[in-house]
């Protein structure tokens, strides 16, 4: 890799501290369309980074504090959420993803989702990079979907019928992942409670070149039913599918907008997440069933219990996957994003970004 240049510290900065000067990164600015450039195409490479990132989680070499969520009394569907995070490996950088969620502004014409990334060096505590998030988020949530849809299919039948609950960018990255991983659908099912959506993301599957036939449904029972495999990706802020007896043919559940599920649905499944302590906490349909039954005993494990065989899934159930989203994925894609920039020596810096580097003037 290309390293990135430096500001060396005046000595009298760190005189009291060390005898060693430490240098300041210069701060860099990576734009959307930069972060796509890099991104596109690579579905594989990243979902081995994010299968990665998962086992280096797995194995404590991580901090991934719970979310803050910044919520507004006069605008309840709205939403900013704080994701910082550190990881080790061979990534160590330290970071936050700032990413907003305003669903009014579909009307508007504009995405629902911001969001930036901040990267931190791991020695000076200096950010060093700024990065448009959106595309990152997305990417990883997308990567992450497909590695569990190969992961916890495995020793089943692969599902050959895809549903789509929520036809947003989400559901639209998850299905360039899916495909971009070598899965392909004889049927597709699309429902969105807008229909203007849903004939948007029709459009969007028959140019991306699939042989599947396209069914928009009317209903989401009709869905369901007809899905081996279901990808919740709404922004449902509540369970709004509560009838187990929808999900008896055993398929596998893509529960990636997290509150889709009631908690009936839940406990009659077997049920993987990312991570246990974060996935029970802001009223997702798992954080529901816990405080239903009082216990946990409904989760099996995390997607890394499942890759390390720690955790086998069984067939003849349905099998959800609820990933709360940890901001070591954004870490992880948003410092192979900056690596990338720099190697194309197309990085923007913003000169003289940090000024006061004299302890005294």
């Amino acid at each position: 890799m290309t390293s990135r240049p430096t500001t060396t510290v005046p000595t009298d900065v760190t005189a009291s501290v060390t005898t060693e000067p430490h240098p300041v990164p210069p701060f860099a600015v990576i734009s959307g369309a930069q972060v796509q450039q890099v991104l596109a195409g690579r579905e594989k490479a990243i979902v081995d980074l994010v299968e990665a990132t998962y086992r280096l989680h797995g194995a404590g070499d991580s901090v991934n504090p719970p979310s803050y969520f910044l919520r507004f009394p006069d605008r309840p569907s709205s939403r900013i959420i704080a994701l910082p995070a550190s990881i080790g490996g061979h990534v160590r950088v330290d970071g936050l993803k700032w990413i907003s969620s305003f669903p009014e502004n579909v009307r508007a014409g504009i995405p629902r989702a911001s969001a930036v990334l901040i990267l931190n060096d791991r020695d000076t505590g200096y950010p060093f990079a700024c990065l448009e998030s959106s595309v990152i988020s997305a990417t990883r949530t997308a990567a992450s979907a497909a590695l569990a849809a190969d992961r916890l299919s495995r020793g089943r039948t692969r599902p050959t019928r895809v549903g789509f609950f929520g036809t947003g960018l989400i559901a639209r990255y998850i299905h360039t992942f899916l495909a971009g991983n070598g899965w392909s659908f004889d049927e597709i099912g699309v429902h969105d409670l807008a229909a203007d959506s849903a004939a948007g993301f029709r459009h969007y599957l028959e140019r991306s070149g699939t042989t599947a036939r396209i069914t928009v449904h009317d209903g989401a029972e009709e869905l369901i039913r007809g899905s081996d495999l279901v990808v919740f990706a709404t922004v449902a802020g509540e369970p709004h599918v509560s009838d187990p007896t929808w999900f008896s043919h055993a398929p596998l559940v893509l529960h990636v907008s997290l509150r889709d599920l009631a908690p009936e649905v839940i406990l009659a499944s077997t049920n993987i997440v990312d991570d246990v302590e974060h996935c029970l906490k802001a009223d997702t349909s798992p954080h529901l069933a816990e405080q239903l039954t009082g216990d946990r005993d409904f989760l099996q494990g995390t997607l890394d219990d499942v890759m390390a065989g720690r955790v086998t899934v069984p067939a003849g159930r349905p099998v959800v996957f609820s990933p709360f989203g940890l901001g070591v994925l954004d870490l992880a894609v948003g410092k192979y994003v900056y690596d990338e920039v720099v190697r194309s020596g197309e990085l923007h810096v913003v000169d003289d970004f940090f000024h006061e580097l004299r302890r005294y003037g």
